[in-house]
Formats: structure tokens, C-alpha cells, sequence
């Protein structure tokens, strides 16, 4: 939108602003996370540890994610609209992630905040979408695979993610094809942050 433009609220840039401003808002939470609540929504995970791969990355005041992601609701992807505050989806989701974060080599969870915001699942999809366009969080752009769940054992016949490559430790991983290793991973995300300062 130029500044000539007239403001539309409802233009998709600036609702999904306003979500993402209320989501950064929120917390940060320090990992793992303490209190218990209900729905489905979006998040932000920081880092703010010690691996010297990621020192470029870190985010003392939780403003850069590292990765983002969503949780729907039960049924989200067959279509349910209606917010259940019955279900814990986003919750588990990150819970997820929190054990992911503490199998994961190199890595301690406490080394990790996070943000998130229950949202009526309309914007859910809307919300991730913005906020990986908008940040470009190294966990979803260039060390992909953190939000991998298990294949399952008929299906392990693909290679070890990004992620996995870059942080070992996940069971199942190691079972995929071993075709990347912790080099290659830190080369990789030493383009992307290269790029990432002289886009």
C-alpha cells in the first residue's frame, strides 16, 4: 500500500498486521511452558542460547523468530470453522516442539521463549502465512523438518531433514536416509544469513 492509497481495514496486509501485532504482544513464555489453556492459534518460537551456529539468529528481546507455526483445530483441515475451547491443540503442539527442543543435540529448552495467540481458526492459516513471509524464520526457510512428526515405520525411506542434520537426536530420524550431517547444515545456514544481510 502506497501512502496515496486509501486505508482499507480489511485489506489482507493489514489484518494479518494486526494479528501479528497482537501475537508479539504476548509473553514471551519461557520453555517449557508452565500454564495450561485451551484453542487453536499461531506462535513464535526464540532463541537466545549459546550455539555458535545460531548466534546470528539469537533474539534476547523475542522479536525475531526462529520458527513460527500454527495449530488447527480438530478437523481444521476438513474444514471446521468454529473455535473449540474444549481442545488443547495449540498447547500440544507446542508441547511437541518442546520435546523435539529437548532431543535435539546442541540445544537446551531453556535456551527458548515463545508467543503465542488462541485465534478463531479463520485466521489461522492467514496468521503463519504472514509471519513467515514477513520474517523468514531460519527453522522454516533454510533448516526445515523441526515440525516433522514421525513418518511412521512404513514410510522411513526419505532423508533426514535439515533440522534433524542440524540438531540429532529425534528416534525416528535417525532411521531416514543419513545423506546430510551438521556441516552441511551450518554451511547452508551460513548462505542464508549471508543473504539475509545483503538481500
Amino acid at each position: 500500500m502506497t501512502e496515496d492509497s486509501p486505508y482499507d481495514p480489511l485489506d489482507y496486509e493489514n489484518l494479518t498486521i494486526n494479528l501479528v501485532r497482537e501475537l508479539m504482544s504476548r509473553g514471551p513464555f519461557d520453555l517449557p511452558l508452565s500454564d495450561e489453556f485451551m484453542g487453536p492459534g499461531v506462535y513464535a518460537l526464540f532463541y537466545r542460547g549459546d550455539f555458535e551456529p545460531y548466534a546470528g539468529l539469537r533474539s534476547d528481546d523475542s522479536t525475531h523468530p526462529i520458527y513460527v507455526g500454527k495449530a488447527e483445530p480438530p478437523g481444521g483441515r476438513k474444514g471446521a470453522t468454529q473455535l473449540d475451547r474444549t481442545a488443547s491443540s495449540l498447547l500440544k503442539r507446542l508441547r511437541e516442539h518442546e520435546r523435539s527442543i529437548d532431543q535435539g543435540g546442541g540445544l537446551l529448552l531453556e535456551d527458548f521463549t515463545c508467543r503465542y495467540l488462541v485465534v478463531v481458526p479463520l485466521w489461522i492459516k492467514m496468521g503463519e502465512r504472514f509471519l513467515l513471509e514477513h520474517y523468514k524464520p531460519a527453522w522454516n526457510v533454510v533448516l526445515d523438518g523441526f515440525g516433522n512428526h514421525d513418518p511412521g515405520a512404513g514410510r522411513r525411506n526419505g532423508e533426514i531433514t535439515w533440522w534433524d542434520a542440524m540438531h540429532p537426536g529425534r528416534a525416528w530420524a535417525r532411521e531416514l536416509r543419513q545423506t546430510r550431517n551438521r556441516s552441511d547444515a551450518i554451511t547452508r545456514l551460513e548462505v542464508f544469513l549471508a543473504d539475509q544481510e545483503n538481500p
